[in-house]
């Protein structure tokens, strides 16, 4: 098949959190709607709704955890700092870090572990991969593949994995070597549901396409890690 009949699944406005304050449509795996994974919260303006956040743990219902001074020390702006390093996090008792995705539209990325913190960023894109760092009572912390992040409740999470594509983009391809057919190309910022994974390559699935692409080609998915 030559190359230019090859379906092509373009980001069409993927640009830094920091460039766009604009929220765009509502997106799913299937439209591969690409709007900016983020936005920053407005310096002068009231914080954006918590509709997500209070309709899923409302704050009287949510008493704060007391602070553990001896695990989670204070930083200079009054959040507590999260435990360097654990292997599993304190709260879930799951490995940390790990990977996760936005189970919401709207996601507001706070200074500390409460709603009484301020809104630094709001993410904008359902399913988009995350990494949590570290767990504090219903809050956890997380970075984008930017490494923007901060504290989000954890109701706007999800188990589901996905990855996105890197700016150089990738080929799906029928089997994990670099050999195999081409099914479709991938540009960078499309976000793909994530599949069985070898130590090199990762089955995933876009826009009604799946096939195979190199694990250094995406972000989402732990260099060791083995799935299926």
């Amino acid at each position: 098949m030559a190359r230019s009949a090859w379906p092509i699944l373009v980001a069409l406005a993927l640009l830094p959190a920091w460039q766009s304050p604009l929220a765009a449509a509502p997106e799913t795996l299937e439209t591969l709607d690409l709007r900016p994974p983020s936005r920053p919260a407005a310096e002068d303006s009231a914080a954006a709704p918590e509709e997500d956040e209070a309709a899923a743990v409302p704050p009287e219902a949510m008493p704060a955890p007391p602070l553990r001074p001896e695990t989670l020390p204070e930083t200079l702006d009054g959040a507590p700092a999260a435990e360097e390093g654990p292997a599993l996090g304190p709260e879930t008792n799951l490995p940390l870090p790990r990977f996760v995705s936005l189970a919401s539209d709207e996601g507001n990325v706070r200074r500390g572990p409460s709603l009484s913190h301020r809104i630094d960023w709001v993410f904008l894109r359902r399913d988009m991969p995350l990494q949590v760092t570290a767990e504090y009572g219903h809050w956890r912390r997380i970075n984008d593949s930017e490494g923007v992040g901060g504290w989000v409740h954890y109701a706007l999470l999800s188990g589901v994995r996905t990855v996105i594509v890197g700016e150089g983009g990738t080929a799906l391809r029928v089997a994990p070597d670099p050999e195999a057919r081409e099914e479709a190309m991938l540009e960078g910022g499309v976000i793909a549901r994530l599949g069985d994974c070898t130590l090199d390559w990762c089955e995933m699935s876009a826009g009604g396409y799946s096939g195979w692409a190199p694990k250094t080609d995406v972000w989402g998915v732990a260099a060791d890690e083995i799935r299926g």
